[in-house]
């Protein structure tokens, strides 16, 4: 049900992306940091919602819908507003770009098998990723300017947030060709073969 508290956290992650927004949009340093504390608090949310999910059989469809779209919707949303407010470098902007990609050729891979009850599991390698993209994005989000406002501006926030970006951007290329070969794989197999090699689709973020 939508009021069960894993759907509920789901949710919030939804609901965070106004209010990170606005705060970005304030370009001050108390509102990166703001910004950067809601964004962990939601990122939180990404663990805990599957795993309560899992502990109290609570696991439904309308969750699996709703997980990987608040995730996608909260990246998506993090990223245009680094861009739009001038907070990346210019080389920063091509692991920026590989991620979104990825996320839409994951959305339109997980329609698609979807359509054909086939679930991918979702590997080590891919929480990896989404451990590195999520760190990336809050030390973004918080910047050098959250750096001078807690007196450790020696402390090269941005550049370390990039670094972090580039690493999630290998992961995705990694992790999104092997979705996309299991993607062809299952395409030009028979529904009925798939279906017995695969169990259903999993809550956890691709």
């Amino acid at each position: 049900m939508l009021t069960d508290l894993p759907n509920l956290l789901t949710l919030s992650r939804i609901a965070a992306i106004p209010l990170l927004v606005g705060l970005v949009a304030f370009r001050l340093p108390a509102a990166d940091f703001a910004a950067c504390v809601v964004f962990a608090a939601a990122a939180i949310t990404d663990y805990f919602d599957g795993k309560l999910a899992r502990a109290w059989r609570q696991q439904s469809d309308l969750g699996r819908m709703l997980d990987p779209i608040a995730d996608k919707l909260l990246v998506a949303a993090t990223l245009m507003m680094l861009v739009g407010v001038d907070r990346l470098s210019a080389v920063a902007l091509y692991p920026a770009i590989v991620i979104m990609l990825r996320e839409i050729l994951v959305s339109g891979l997980r329609e698609y098998l979807a359509s054909i009850r086939i679930g991918l599991p979702v590997t080590g390698l891919a929480k990896w990723k989404t451990g590195f993209q999520m760190g990336a994005l809050g030390t973004l989000l918080a910047g050098d300017t959250s750096a001078r406002l807690l007196g450790i501006a020696w402390l090269p926030v941005s550049s370390i947030g990039e670094a972090l970006l580039w690493g999630a951007a290998v992961l995705t290329l990694v992790t999104g060709w092997d979705y996309l070969t299991a993607g062809v794989r299952h395409a030009s197999a028979s529904p009925r073969d798939a279906a017995r090699e695969h169990g259903p689709m999993p809550r956890s973020p691709l």
